[in-house]
Formats: structure tokens, C-alpha cells, sequence
């Protein structure tokens, strides 16, 4: 393996930072005997849902799992039907995608707008009037950026659509515009979100972990029971659910970090500043910076390099000993296992694919480090 100069994730090292409370917090677990739920993941979701002044969160399994409860449970609540479509942008990570197949849904792919990469309310319109089986949206915020504006708010209103956020990469960022209940955070923006706590995230579990955010009680309690065998009571199972459930010890570990999510948000923030100041390379588009800050948590920074050139540029940055990832080189509909999927032509979303390159932007990255890595690339002369 390379020994890289400017390593692009050390979880080791981020994690050595809440060594003592991580400790701490699986000594409690270990200590208390319950190992399935208790007190420690009702500790976290409330602590999620007031993060995101939402009135019910549901600590489930992990993201992709978080997103499916969800639409299972619009579906067995009546509010959607098999083969109901959910609009979504076609750049995001596949498991947005899975999450609708299985759920019994149909997912309507859209480009995505070039600047923000985010679903638009253009690209909603367009989809509602093409296919009138749309029920659904799931803005995906994506980088860690909020898909959610005035235009995107009045069409889902207009239309009487369901939201979904895919909030995975964006925990703890708030939106300029109030949602459709009047938080203004990711995750509480429309009727449901779904977010993750995948190790590499900004708030990472040590291990896999997601948690439902939603304004319903029926809906947090219909995933509560899917997410358990689809159990309502004891020895009485009204859906046929599945074993969803985020145990003690990730729970009781996220909450060691989750109180840091602001202060890591604002550590990211700083290295795409800085990023964005020492940048120059007339080939290199950087990432907005935009004047709300709280909108975009910076999950991930990425350029984009047009021209056919983004493979050259990650070929010299590893020769320079920075480290970098595709977020994502494959879109979905372009997988094996979903070329069959119908879908109108992509072009933006195809063209993005080939142009994106994510730089080093955790804590493990200090600020000085993203400018120096700035300056390599404007050095690139390939």
C-alpha cells in the first residue's frame, strides 16, 4: 500500500481523538447487560431528533436500511403504492437507488443541476410532467450540501409529494429555507430522512448504524415495528419486517461524538476555505462556497476536471503523495445490476462521473495541508 503524505481518511486517527469516551461508553454497554436496545438508543435518538428539531428519530441499522424502513412504511401506511415512483437525482450513490427498489417503488431518474450537483426544482417539474406515477422525492444531499430551496419546497407542496431526504452526508447542516414543518435542518426539511453513521461519515459509528428522522408518530412507529420483525407488540407481528436495529454499543459510542458535530462541521469547513483560496488551475472547477456556510458540512470536497484530464491529475497528486477518491465514477443506472432500469438520457449526471475527484477534507487533513495540496495542483501541467 502507499504510504501517502496527505492520506485522504485515517479513521484511526479521528477516532483516537474520543479514545477515553469511546472506552467509556462500550464499558456502560458491556456493563448494563442489554445489548439490544435500552437505554442508550433511546438516549441517541432523542438527542438526533432534537439535533434536528424534528419530534421522532429511530435508530436503525444503517443508512441504506433507514431509507428503506421509510418507504416500507409509507407503503403498509397507505400513502404510497407499489410502483408509485420517487424522483431522484441519477449522480447519487447507488444505495439511494436500492433503497426504492426495495421498498416496492419505481425510482425516477433525473440530472441533477451542474453547479450545485443537487436535485433542482426544474428537474422535479420535468419528472412529474413526464411521469404522472410519481409520488415521490428524495432530495439527496449530497457532499454534504442541502437540496432544498424555495422552488423545490413549493413544487413538492404544489404537487402534494412525499419527501424523502437522503441525508446520509449531511448530518448536522441546516438549510436557508424552512421545510415543509418549519425545521430548517437536514433530515427534518420534508416528511421523513434518513441518515447514516458509516465509519467514514462525519459523524461515524464504529461500525455500521443509521438513524429515521421524521414528524410522524405513525411513521416512527410503523419502522420501529418493521425494523423488529415487524412486531407491534408481544408475540403479535403485523408486517412482515426485518432485524433493523441499531444495537447499544454503536449507539452509546455515536453519542460520544455526535455532541462534536458542529466543531467537526466547522474543521471542514476550514479546509475547503482553504482550499478554495489557494485553488487557481483554470482546469480545476471548485466546489461553492456559499454565503449560508451551515448548508454545506463538506462530507466530501470535490473538484471537478473537465477535458478528459481528471485521471491525469489524480495519477500526479498520488505522485505528490495526496491521496484522493471518486465520489462516484459509476452512476447507478450504468451498474450491472441496474442497466435495465428505464430512465430518460443522463447526460449530466454521466458527464459529472467523469469529471469528479473528492481531496483529503477530515480532521486528519489540518488546514495547512489543504493549502499545500492546493498548490500541487496548480503546479499540474500534464
Amino acid at each position: 500500500m502507499k504510504n501517502y503524505r496527505f492520506p485522504f481518511l485515517d479513521l484511526g486517527e479521528i477516532n483516537r481523538g474520543y479514545y477515553s469516551g469511546l472506552c467509556e461508553a462500550a464499558e456502560r454497554v458491556i456493563a448494563s447487560g442489554r445489548y439490544i436496545g435500552g437505554e442508550e438508543v433511546e438516549r441517541l435518538e432523542c438527542e438526533m431528533a432534537e439535533m434536528c428539531r424534528a419530534p421522532y428519530a429511530v435508530g436503525v441499522s444503517n443508512g441504506l436500511d433507514a431509507l428503506r424502513l421509510i418507504m416500507t412504511a409509507w407503503v403498509e401506511t397507505g400513502l404510497l403504492s407499489r410502483g408509485d415512483g420517487v424522483i431522484v437525482a441519477a449522480n447519487t450513490y447507488i444505495a439511494s437507488i436500492l433503497a426504492i427498489i426495495h421498498s416496492g417503488l419505481r425510482p425516477v431518474l433525473v440530472d441533477p443541476d451542474e453547479k450545485t450537483l443537487n436535485l433542482s426544482a426544474e428537474g422535479v417539474e420535468k419528472a412529474c410532467m413526464a411521469d404522472e406515477g410519481a409520488k415521490a422525492v428524495m432530495p439527496v444531499h449530497l457532499y454534504g450540501r442541502v437540496a432544498w430551496d424555495k422552488d423545490l419546497r413549493e413544487i413538492v407542496t404544489r404537487k402534494e409529494l412525499l419527501v424523502i431526504e437522503d441525508a446520509a452526508q449531511a448530518i448536522g447542516a441546516i438549510s436557508p429555507r424552512p421545510g415543509l414543518f418549519g425545521s430548517r435542518h437536514a433530515g427534518a426539511l420534508g416528511h421523513a430522512g434518513a441518515f447514516s453513521f458509516y465509519p467514514t461519515k462525519n459523524i461515524g459509528a464504529l461500525g455500521d448504524g443509521g438513524i429515521v428522522v421524521t414528524h410522524s408518530k405513525r411513521i416512527a412507529d410503523t419502522v420501529r415495528a418493521l425494523a423488529n420483525y415487524g412486531k407491534t407488540s408481544q408475540y403479535h407481528n403485523e408486517y412482515v419486517g426485518f432485524n433493523c436495529r441499531l444495537d447499544p454499543l454503536q449507539a452509546a459510542m455515536l453519542r460520544v461524538k455526535l455532541g462534536d458535530a458542529r466543531n467537526v462541521n466547522a474543521r471542514r469547513f476550514e479546509r475547503a476555505v482553504a482550499y478554495n483560496n489557494v485553488i487557481s488551475h483554470p482546469l480545476v472547477i471548485k466546489p461553492e462556497i456559499t454565503p449560508q456556510v451551515t448548508d454545506q458540512v463538506w462530507h466530501q470536497y470535490v473538484v471537478r476536471i473537465p477535458e478528459g484530464r481528471r485521471d491525469r491529475m489524480r495519477l500526479y497528486l498520488a505522485d505528490n503523495g495526496v491521496e484522493t477518491a471518486l465520489h462516484y465514477p459509476v452512476p447507478p443506472h450504468c451498474q450491472p445490476c441496474l442497466r435495465s432500469l428505464p430512465h430518460s438520457p443522463l447526460p449530466v449526471t454521466e458527464k459529472l462521473a467523469s469529471e469528479i475527484l473528492s481531496l483529503p477534507i477530515s480532521d486528519c487533513t489540518p488546514v495547512a495541508d489543504a493549502a499545500a495540496i492546493g498548490r500541487i495542483i496548480n503546479s499540474f501541467n500534464q
